[in-house]
């Protein structure tokens, strides 16, 4: 008892730096945040609360504060009660779950590098030592712990950011009793980074494993798998010039992996198979191809890597070779073959490669899965065989239908796959789409949707991107129906090196993470979060009226409760956003502004609630008895004369000029220009140059004029067509082309013959200008990211709409009288503007 007095003495006194929890601080400015965090990091102390939230900093070092004593510190303690700690929250979630017997998550988000993976471990250890203990349970434990290296293994990798970087998301799940036993677990894993098997960036390494494997791998096993211990001999290895690296230790985590795999059950024919596997992808990788003459890919003729990749796989030799260097078309009863080319065939080659090694990852999750599990007694279900064949039958279900539509030739898409499924399915009492829907049903569906009858309840898909999506959707359905515990990781410096607190990086962190408006939330107001039915139930014993049931309001309950505990008026409030209620009257703030979109929002459901079943819209109209037909064709026109007019008194007189000048951009370059339709939905505006940024000397010299619009320009030498930047500004009489202090070129608009632009997506304008006018120097060329803004501003101002032409190929231009050159335009793969060796400009889009 003396040792844990002197450990919670020894706590207090070096948590006296800086403030534990930001909601007690003075300013709640990003500055004082940081300088916070900055005071506490510096002296060890890596963990800092916002109310209930967790900060946790990467010291990237070792801190003693993990140890069985700091443990048993934490075990049963409230959770402000001892210095910020991420045991403190594991517990105070444990202990919360087993008093409200409900479920809880802790969510642990932070860039990579940031002490994501760490974190986790600290939490599973914690739960492995401070849960009650039998051997069964131990066991459980020990799988759940041992579940991480192998995961690690499998689906983390060197980055540039993290030696240990993980490259899929997970989610675990640990399942607890009544008595708060730790009784089994699972695990949800979803986007593994696939392409890191074939791919890697520069000083970066691909999955662990690889690595762990051959320079960890006993020799008899390289041996059996056909392997040499010597990274550098594969292809998939070696990309980012980093296989071996001093800090990570292969040899040791091999033996690590090996016996995590023991302790979670998986056997030695299933280990020995799975590094098979593994095996198979790097004897893949090194498969290489040649080409015959008809630039067809042919397989290397030392295809000794093809024939382990068979063995390992137990795959034909010849199917193999087939599959990766020819395409199969089945038509009816006929099969075509169609060589690839060499980087066809290597696509090919790593779309396997990623292919075996996810579907090994998911096995493997799987597995950890079936061996961490809460065994459950069987129950006796519908036979689900119609489903199955619904999804699986062969020529007939819809991975059939899905294969067929992926090599049918043609414009294929996620809709047709859709069209195909209903041709071939619409009478199947299991299946329904929107289009095979009654009314009622129409109504749940999407148009891309289609919906299984599952002996359990309806299912719905989307034919669009559902892998992914399903993915996460599952993700968030689990989340949102559990109490929500947050830990936020901060990477200190990006060069892992510790005692260095980068304040810019944090700085960024810091506002992306939310960490600034997480903590305005908090002061706001009580911090206390629980509905008034969990609060009711959980202290309804304390008082004799509300005990043992209450069967008024909930909130009326909770009332009577703590008055009956002798809490004074001023140590409680009722109620959501207390403080925003207490400031409603007042300008919207910081301290109303959620209370008053809280308030809005519960008003607004309040009339969706009394609206009626059926509403009119733009394009419906009530199909009336046949006695008022009359009668309701009136009103439509009534009621549509109403709308238009009701739309035309809410347009300003801003928005006409814009509709306006809108329209006189569609009659001089709709489908004439290629870059129009993209300008539709562009605003126009009043002018893209202030005065501010016009040099005064210019001001002054066109003072008599109103500046209607500018804008910055490229400008193009009439002679060797250098491009120098320019200001073009537009007045009542004349167009000036602006360098710094000095006008170049005045053009005045009864000089202006015409302008020419090209009918592709080029921003390059021709002013055709009068010769004989000796202050004139001939065409003007320039280049406008705003083309259609400034013309037709131009043709506004100098009345021009008439002038401005749309040009294919080329446009003639006069550099001075009797001399001539043009602007050739084509289409190319990089856009650029040069002198072409005719001694024309040559404009490529």
């Amino acid at each position: 008892m003396q040792g844990q007095l002197d450990m919670e003495g020894a706590l207090t006194a070096r948590d006296r730096v800086g403030i534990q929890d930001f909601v007690l601080l003075d300013e709640t400015t990003e500055a004082a945040f940081l300088s916070n965090l900055k005071k506490r990091f510096s002296k060890d102390l890596i963990y800092t609360y916002i109310g209930t939230l967790l900060v946790s900093v990467n010291p990237y070092k070792e801190l003693d504060i993990y140890n069985m004593k700091q443990m048993d510190l934490y075990m049963g303690v409230n959770f402000f009660e001892l210095p910020p700690h991420i045991y403190a929250l594991a517990d105070n979630a444990y202990h919360t779950m087993l008093t409200e017997f409900n479920n809880h998550f802790i969510l642990i988000s932070g860039e990579s590098g940031a002490g994501k993976t760490e974190a986790s471990k600290k939490i599973l250890q914690y739960y492995a030592v401070s849960c009650p203990s039998t051997t069964l349970l131990n066991t459980v434990r020990d799988k759940m712990l041992m579940s991480n290296p192998v995961l690690e293994a499998f689906g983390n990798a060197k980055t540039l950011k993290n030696y240990n970087s993980s490259r899929f998301g997970k989610y675990m799940d640990i399942q607890f009793d009544s008595q708060g036993d730790a009784v089994g677990g699972h695990i949800l894993n979803y986007m593994l980074e696939k392409s890191r098997v074939v791919h890697q960036n520069h000083g970066e390494r691909n999955f662990h494993i690889f690595y762990q494997l051959v320079e960890g791998g006993e020799e008899d096993l390289l041996h059996q798998l056909g392997l040499e211990r010597d990274s550098q001999h594969y292809n998939y290895l070696t990309q980012g010039e980093c296989a071996i690296v001093s800090s990570i230790n292969d040899r040791n985590d091999w033996k690590t992996v090996k016996n995590a795999l023991q302790i979670i059950n998986i056997d030695e024919i299933n280990t020995n198979h799975l590094f098979g596997t593994v095996a198979s992808v790097l004897h893949l990788g090194n498969v290489q191809f040649d080409s015959d003459s008809k630039g067809h890919a042919l397989l290397n003729s030392n295809n000794s890597e093809l024939r382990w990749v068979s063995n390992l796989l137990g795959v034909d030799a010849h199917r193999l070779q087939e599959g990766l260097t020819y395409r199969k078309i089945e038509a009816q009863k006929d099969q075509i073959l169609s060589p690839f080319t060499i980087d066809h065939a290597i696509y090919a080659r790593d779309a396997l490669a990623k292919a075996i090694y996810g579907q090994t990852f998911t096995w493997l999750v799987n597995r950890i899965n079936e061996s961490i599990e809460n065994k459950w007694e069987p129950v006796q279900f519908f036979n689900n065989k119609i489903i199955c064949d619904l999804v699986e039958e062969k020529h007939r279900g819809i991975i059939s239908i899905l294969d067929e539509e992926c090599l049918r030739p043609g414009d294929v898409t996620d809709l047709t796959f859709l069209e195909r499924l209903e041709e071939k399915m619409g009478n199947h009492p299991h299946f329904v789409t929107h289009k095979l829907a009654d009314k009622m049903t129409r109504k749940t569906l999407e148009r891309g949707d289609f919906r299984l009858l599952h002996y359990a309840g309806e299912v719905t898909y989307c034919v669009v991107a559902t892998q992914f999506k399903s993915s996460l959707l599952k993700l968030t359905e689990i989340l949102m129906a559990k109490e929500a515990w947050y830990i936020r990781c901060l990477k200190s410096n990006e060069s892992k090196q510790p005692g260095q607190f980068d304040e810019a990086l944090i700085r960024h962190q810091v506002k992306y993470l939310g960490l600034m408006e997480h903590l305005r939330v908090r002061r706001a107001g009580f911090a206390y979060r629980r509905k008034f039915e969990v609060f009711l139930k959980r202290y309804k014993p304390l008082c004799p009226a509300t005990w043992p049931h209450w069967r008024g309001v909930p909130a009326d309950g909770v009332e009577v409760l703590v008055q009956h505990l002798g809490y004074l008026p001023d140590e409680y409030k009722m109620g959501r956003f207390i403080k925003g209620y207490m400031t409603r009257g007042q300008a919207k703030s910081t301290d109303n502004s959620e209370y008053l979109a809280f308030v809005r929002q519960n008003y607004l459901n309040r009339l969706k609630g009394n609206l009626p079943k059926t509403v009119l819209d733009k394009t419906t109209w009530q199909t009336p008895p046949a006695v008022l037909t009359e009668t309701s064709e009136i009103l439509r026109k009534l009621y549509y004369r109403l709308m238009v007019r009701k739309y035309v008194r809410g347009i300003t007189p801003q928005k006409k000029a814009q509709f306006q000048l809108k329209l006189l951009t569609s009659s001089i370059f709709k489908a004439k220009k290629d870059s129009y339709p993209q300008s539709v939905a562009q605003p126009f505006v009043d002018t893209r140059i202030s005065e501010q940024d016009i040099n005064m000397k210019v001001l002054q010299m066109i003072r008599n004029e109103h500046i209607k619009y500018s804008v910055p320009v490229i400008k193009y030498d009439r002679n060797g067509f250098k491009p120098r930047p320019r200001q073009l500004i537009l007045t009542k009489t004349a167009a000036y082309v602006i360098e710094e202090a000095k006008i170049k070129q005045k053009v005045l608009y009864t000089s202006l013959n015409g302008i020419s632009v090209s009918n592709l997506t080029d921003g390059m304008i021709v002013f055709h200008i009068t010769c004989e006018d000796r202050k004139q120097k001939g065409d003007l060329v320039i280049q406008c990211d705003h083309l259609f803004e400034s013309l037709t501003k131009l043709a506004v101002i100098a009345n021009k709409q008439n002038a401005i032409k749309v040009v294919q190929g080329s446009i003639k231009i006069e550099i001075q009288a009797g001399k001539e050159s043009a602007v050739d335009f084509s289409t190319g793969q990089e856009p650029m503007v040069y002198k072409a060796k005719n001694g024309h400009l040559m404009v490529v889009r």
